[in-house]
This record gives C-alpha cells, structure tokens and sequence, in this order.
C-alpha cells in the first residue's frame, strides 16, 4: 500500500521515501522524521515495484531502503538499490536494515547505496546518517563501519592445486601440447585435458595462455 504526504515544509526540506516491507516500522520512522523541519517523508512502499513507482512519481532526494522487502528473498532491495540509482543518479539510498553481514555492506554500496545503518541505531545517528548522504557523504554506523573493515581486510582465496596440476602447469608454461604432456607425465591426452580444464577453473582463466599468466601472478610456477 503507498501512502504520500502533502504539508507544508520548509522550501530545503530533503524529500524522503520509506520502503520497508512493515508498516509499523514505516509509521515508526515517519514519526521520527516529522519531527524534524528539514526533513519530509514523500512517500512509501512496501514492495519493490510500488518503490520504483513512488520514486519515479515524487522525485525524492532520499531513499532509506530495507534489504529484505519480502519473505522470499532476504536481500531483495539490494537489485532495487541498484535499478533505483542507475535510473536516478541524484538520488542518495540509504539502507536500514535488520542484516548485518560484512559481505551485505559491500554488496550494498556495490548496488549504489551511500549509506548503511542497522535498525537499532539510534534517532540521533539515524538522523546524522541521511543528512549525510544527502550531501553526497557516506554513512555507516558502528557496526556497518566495523564491518567494511573487516571485508577490506579479507584476500582473495588463493586457489589450491594438486602435485599433478602443479606439473601440467609446468609444462603448460613451456608451450607444450596435450599430447606432448601426457607423453612426459605418462598420463593419456584425456586425462590431461580433464586437469587443464581444472586449472582454468580454478584460475577463472579462458585461454591457456592466461592459465600461464594467472598461475605466475600467484607465484606457482
């Protein structure tokens, strides 16, 4: 159900959008902002599509946007995220979620979110947070700052190969064919193929010539 507001407000009032899947949480929030001079809730919605809609329609300046918008998928308002501020460049979404997951707060700022806040934060920071990204700044809380951290932390997993692979890569490196090194591990030319198949995989390359590459900028050959 999409409901939108009409009083007056000050002429620089950011223009606001609520999409969360419960309407109490929504009516929660309204409360919240009403309060505040500089701030206008435009609209709601509770689904993706009446998102879209009720942006499309009242031009807001702010979207604070749940992840999980219905009991199908936990992150849904991620592909909204990004549909929303592909579509409208301008506009500043900032999630408010119950989800805290390192992978969740670089996925959203990956979808184009400026910002993102737990549901338990409190008013003050809730309020420091939107006036935030409406001056193009990002916004995390504690716990969502903590987290970008850590993922930045995180490395790559370095792919694991076995001793044979190992060889073949080897043998790759000094330009030889399937066959010539199946003839020199005494293996057939199948099985050779069955582990360079492996090694592109685990190399996410799509030549030989890039296994070659890839395998040297880990250090394995």
């Amino acid at each position: 159900m999409t409901t939108e507001q009409h009083t007056h407000v000050p002429t620089r009032a950011l223009r606001i959008v609520l999409v969360d899947d419960h309407a109490i949480v929504r009516h929660g929030l309204r409360s919240i902002l009403e309060r505040e001079s500089d701030l206008e809730v435009v609209g709601e919605a509770s689904t993706a599509a009446e998102a879209a809609a009720v942006v499309e329609r009242t031009r807001p300046s702010i979207v604070l946007l749940d992840l999980k918008l219905s009991t199908a998928a936990d992150t849904e308002g991620l592909d909204l995220c990004a549909r929303l501020t592909q579509r409208h460049p301008d506009l500043a979404v900032l999630v408010l979620t119950t989800f805290l997951d390192d992978s969740l707060v670089v996925e959203a700022i990956r979808h184009g979110a400026r910002g993102y806040v737990v549901k338990d934060v409190d008013t003050t920071e809730l309020l420091r947070s939107i006036r935030a990204v409406a001056r193009h700044e990002s916004a995390f809380d504690s716990h969502a700052a903590a987290a970008m951290v850590r993922s930045m932390r995180v490395q790559p997993e370095r792919p694991r190969f076995t001793e044979r692979e190992l060889r073949v890569l080897q043998l790759l490196a000094r330009g030889l064919s399937n066959r010539e090194i199946g003839g020199e591990l005494y293996i057939s030319e199948t099985t050779v193929k069955f582990h360079v198949r492996n090694i592109m995989r685990k190399t996410d390359a799509s030549s030989r010539a890039e296994v070659v590459y890839e395998a040297t900028k880990l250090g394995v050959i």
